[in-house]
């Protein structure tokens, strides 16, 4: 099985991501690249759990830390279920960002 690769488009919410992402899928797929889409927070049934904790406005006292482990603990839940684990190959950094 040969690895994939991840392509990451970050930004605030309506900065365009969806528009380029729908832009970008079939420029890939003509090339012969299965695409697997998909979002984070969430992404998947827990991972969209803990978005929903994340993004609640109710939670203004919710310490630095504790939302970045949110955001490792919903990450780690999405590789796992998306088997994405042994397919890329990349390290997770504190700051939320992947780097090969």
């Amino acid at each position: 099985m040969s690895k994939g690769f991840l392509v990451s488009l970050e930004g605030p919410e309506g900065a365009g991501k969806t528009s380029v992402l729908e832009a970008l899928i079939p420029i890939l797929e003509d090339r012969g690249v299965e695409v697997l889409t998909t979002r984070e927070p969430g992404g998947v049934l827990i991972g969209e759990k803990i978005r929903e904790v994340i993004l609640d406005p109710s939670h203004t006292e919710m310490d630095p830390k504790t939302e970045l482990l949110l955001y490792i603990a919903s990450r780690r839940q999405h590789l796992v279920e998306k088997g994405l684990t042994s397919t890329c190959s990349w390290k997770t950094g504190y700051h939320g960002s992947l780097y090969r």
